[in-house]
């Protein structure tokens, strides 16, 4: 059973099928250059299902993030682990037009405290572009700092460590 988690403004729920064409649109355009986009419609579709499948296999994984009001979806943010990785990540993207207004970190600080707590993670990575400027301030934000010394997944990534548990207060 995937949690709901809740904040102020927001729901974050595991990933349904009515997900996919919000899902699919942002993959398949610019706006996922550092979020492994874009891809063509099928590549994007085995992504998807990989979004679905990570719940069954770890236990844990993204949430689509919905605003509570509404219901509509903005964006994944959650925790990432698939083969191959070196370190469990806790991620974030955002569909166009929802970036700007706090969406990400509130989500974010959901997830995270969804990680250290129920699911008992001592420690969280996230994985971002060098050219990622708004995901790299979004790392400061919630305390992460740049670590040189981490594995990267692939060439190039940046590696920003989270606060471990015991740093982070509610």
């Amino acid at each position: 059973m995937i949690p709901v988690l809740t904040t102020d403004r927001l729901a974050l729920r595991g990933p349904e099928p009515q997900d996919w064409p919000a899902f699919r649109d942002y993959f398949t355009s610019d706006r996922s250059i550092y979020t492994g986009g874009p891809l063509e419609p099928r590549s994007a579709w085995m992504m998807f299902a990989a979004e679905i499948g990570h719940w069954a296999i770890h236990g844990f994984g993204m949430w689509t993030v919905t605003l509570t009001e509404s219901g509509q979806q903005i964006g994944l943010v959650g925790c990432w682990y698939p083969d191959g990785w070196p370190e469990k990540e806790i991620g974030w993207l955002l569909w166009d037009g929802f970036e700007g207004q706090g969406y990400a970190a509130e989500a974010a600080q959901a997830a995270r405290a969804q990680c250290y707590g129920p699911f008992g993670w001592t420690t969280a990575v996230s994985y971002i572009a060098p050219k990622n400027a708004r995901s790299i301030a979004l790392a400061e934000r919630l305390g992460c700092t740049l670590d040189p010394a981490a594995t990267q997944p692939k060439p190039g990534t940046l590696v920003y460590r989270h606060p471990a548990p015991s740093e982070i207060t509610p």
